[in-house]
C-alpha cells in the first residue's frame, strides 16, 4: 500500500503537492486529480493504493488533461482501484516500460476500437511528403510514433500536432517512446500547445522498452492503424524528418483501401530504397545498377523536408506539399524525368518547383 511505501522512505519537501486522488478507474485506465500547480509531467510514475492487496500499484502518466487531471495506464498486477483512492506522484519518469498486452489494450480503452478491416477510409492529408507517400494517416484513425533515441520523436509529434490541430478529421497519436525526455508537455507549453489534448489531436506518451524497433517490437503496435517509426540511421545521415520508409507502415496500403496507384507506387518506392536502408552497402546491393541507385538517393533526399516547429534551428521556412504532387514527383523520378538533376538539389525542399529553382 502507499503507507508502506512512504514509511520506508522519508517524506519530501512538496509531499503534499504530490497527492492526487482517482476520479475515474476502468480496467487498466485510471484518471487521477492533482493540484493544477503540481500536475505531474507525462512518462512519470504514480503509486496507487490497492487495499485489496500488499504493495502498491504503480501507474504510468500518458496524458495530462484540463483541470488538473492526468490519465494514466496501470503498469503493474493490481486488484481493484476506484474512485477516492488516493495516487502519489513518485517524482520520477517511469522504470517499468509499457508491455505488448498492455499496450493493445490501452489503445483500445483511449482510442476506441480501430477502423475495421477491409472498409473504406480516407486518407488525412499532413503536407509530409515521406508520411503521405509511405505511411499516410486514416482519417479518425490511430496513429504510433515509434522513435528510436536521437531520432527527433519530440519534433515530429509537434510538427504533427501544428498541421492536424485546425483539421476536422482529427486523429489519436500515439507517441511511444524508448527514452525518458525531460518534459513532452513542457515541449508542447513552448510551442503554445495545451496540455495533452490538443484540438482534434488526442496524444499519448509512453515509454517503452530500450533498444531499436525490430521487427519483432514494431509487431506490439499490430492493433494502430499507421505506424511511424522513426531510425536514428537516416538521422545520421542527415535525413528528417527520419521516417523509415522500410518500416513504417499503414493499413491504407497494407488493406489496399486506397487508390490503387498509390500502392503500387508505395511498393515501388520501398523496393528502390531498400539497398540504401536494409544495412547493406551500395555496393553489395543485389540487382541494382548506378542510375537506379542513383534515382533511390535522389528519393530518399527528396523525402527530407523542412518543418514549421523547427524553422527556428533550421532557419528554412517549413514547407507543405500536396499527397498529389508527392506522388506525381515520386513516380517521375522514379522514371527517370529528373536524371540530369543533381542529388543535392533535392535535399530539404519541398515541391518540385523549389527543387529544379535551385
Amino acid at each position: 500500500m502507499v503507507k508502506d511505501t512512504l514509511e520506508a522512505n522519508q517524506l519530501p519537501d512538496d509531499f503534499a503537492a504530490r497527492v492526487g486522488r482517482i476520479v475515474r478507474a476502468r480496467e487498466g485506465l485510471i484518471e487521477a486529480r492533482f493540484d493544477p500547480e503540481s500536475l505531474p509531467d507525462v512518462l512519470t510514475e504514480l503509486v496507487a493504493s490497492d487495499e485489496t492487496q500488499p504493495g502498491a500499484v504503480t501507474l504510468q502518466v500518458v496524458q495530462r488533461l484540463s483541470d488538473g487531471i492526468v490519465r494514466c495506464v496501470v503498469t503493474s498486477p493490481s486488484g481493484q482501484l476506484e474512485s477516492g483512492m488516493t495516487v502519489l506522484s513518485a517524482g520520477r519518469h517511469v522504470e517499468t516500460p509499457v508491455t505488448r498486452e498492455l499496450f493493445g489494450r490501452s489503445v483500445r480503452l483511449l482510442a476506441g476500437t480501430p477502423t475495421s478491416p477491409g472498409t473504406s477510409a480516407d486518407v488525412l492529408e499532413t503536407g509530409i511528403k515521406v508520411i503521405d507517400v509511405m505511411c499516410p494517416l486514416l482519417r479518425g484513425g490511430t496513429v504510433a510514433i515509434a522513435g528510436e533515441f536521437r531520432a527527433g520523436t519530440t519534433v515530429v509529434m509537434e510538427e504533427l500536432v501544428r498541421r492536424l490541430n485546425e483539421g476536422t478529421g482529427g486523429v489519436s497519436l500515439f507517441v511511444v517512446t524508448s527514452w525518458a525526455p525531460p518534459s513532452i508537455a513542457d515541449a508542447l507549453r513552448k510551442e503554445g500547445y495545451s496540455d495533452g489534448t490538443v484540438g482534434t489531436i488526442q496524444t499519448f506518451y509512453f515509454r517503452s522498452e530500450e533498444g531499436a524497433w525490430t521487427p519483432d517490437r514494431l509487431a506490439d503496435l499490430a492493433g494502430v492503424d499507421v505506424v511511424i517509426r522513426l531510425s536514428a540511421d537516416l538521422a545520421r545521415m542527415g535525413i528528417y524528418p527520419t521516417v523509415d520508409p522500410l518500416s513504417s507502415r499503414s493499413r491504407l496500403l497494407e488493406d489496399r483501401l486506397a487508390d490503387r496507384d498509390h500502392v503500387e507506387l508505395a511498393a515501388r518506392i520501398r523496393e528502390a530504397l531498400r539497398p540504401l536502408l536494409s544495412g547493406s552497402s551500395e555496393e553489395q546491393a543485389p540487382a541494382g545498377d548506378s542510375m537506379t541507385l542513383q534515382r533511390a538517393r535522389k528519393l530518399l533526399r527528396f523525402f527530407a523536408q523542412p518543418f514549421y516547429v523547427a524553422e527556428p534551428y533550421t532557419k528554412r521556412s517549413g514547407t507543405t506539399v500536396s499527397l498529389a504532387e508527392s506522388l506525381r514527383v515520386c513516380r517521375e523520378l522514379l522514371d527517370g524525368r529528373y536524371d540530369e538533376v543533381p542529388e543535392d538539389a533535392f535535399y530539404f525542399k519541398g515541391g518540385i518547383e523549389e527543387v529544379l529553382a535551385r
